[in-house]
């Protein structure tokens, strides 16, 4: 999979998001689509984008074609939880993900895949969600890359000590959106040198030697209290809802297939 400099335009560097999130997302309530994160791409000039669904592959063949359409190499991905971490998995298979339970599992794949599957460790020292934290030290052998996480202002960024690793052992640190609204995606990303071919294996290459451009600005303080809100009192709200819209979709259907039995059983 590949998408040539002809055909997207000679640029000099090209923008790269490998964490976002949209509405395919089996266990984050996101209300945008995959086109709709295309189309916002296509208009900020992004060149390679990977959706990251949580402990799943986003697979959809006609997403994809429609990405190399617009002259955007879109990564299969996933977001996988090992031992309580996130972990960002590129170039990766859904039966791949499927036999990752733990770091043991995550250094049996990359000595499999080798240079072809690439991992970062996602917002390593941030104290919510699925971070890392001190347990990056002993597992940095199964990190390509380092996360620089979005959401920071002036005294509060945790990022710091994640550069401090990076640097301690030769990793690279790449910035995404971590988008979970359309709104937050294209203010944060990494840039790369483009390549003859942008493909996969390239992308990979790059990101490892580490010659790479990094925005991420600091958080307004509307976007501050805009994602703390988001964060910890509208997400969850709204999963709950989308947990609640499940249940009571499972036990309609369990009743109706009850109602089926017992008309066979008349």
């Amino acid at each position: 999979m590949s998408i040539s400099a002809r055909e997207t335009g000679v640029d000099e560097w090209v923008k790269v998001d490998l964490h976002i999130h949209t509405l395919d997302d089996p266990k984050d309530a996101v209300d945008y689509s995959a086109h709709q994160l295309l189309e916002r791409a296509r208009l900020l000039g992004f060149g390679v984008l990977a959706i990251t669904l949580h402990d799943a592959v986003f697979d959809r063949p006609e997403v994809f074609a429609d990405a190399a359409a617009m002259g955007i190499l879109l990564i299969p991905a996933a977001e996988v939880r090992l031992c309580g971490a996130d972990v960002i998995v590129l170039n990766v298979s859904a039966e791949e993900v499927v036999g990752l339970k733990n770091f043991h599992d995550l250094r049996q794949l990359r000595a499999r895949r080798g240079d072809s599957l690439f991992t970062v460790a996602a917002h390593p020292f941030y104290v919510f969600g699925g971070s890392i934290g001190r347990r990056l030290l002993d597992e940095i052998d199964c990190f390509d890359a380092i996360e620089i996480c979005h959401f920071h202002k002036g005294l509060f960024n945790l990022n710091r000590r994640a550069t401090r690793v990076a640097r301690r052992f030769g990793k690279s640190l790449i910035a995404t959106s971590d988008a979970h609204r359309l709104h937050a995606f294209g203010r944060h990303y990494t840039s790369i040198p483009r390549p003859p071919e942008l493909s996969i294996k390239d992308v990979f290459s790059t990101l490892r030697i580490g010659r790479l451009r990094l925005t991420s600005p600091p958080c307004g303080f509307t976007d501050l209290v805009s994602a703390v809100y988001f964060v910890f009192l509208s997400h969850p709200f709204r999963r709950r809802q989308r947990h609640r819209a499940g249940r009571v979709r499972g036990a309609a259907g369990r009743k109706r297939s009850d109602r089926f039995v017992e008309g066979l059983k008349r």
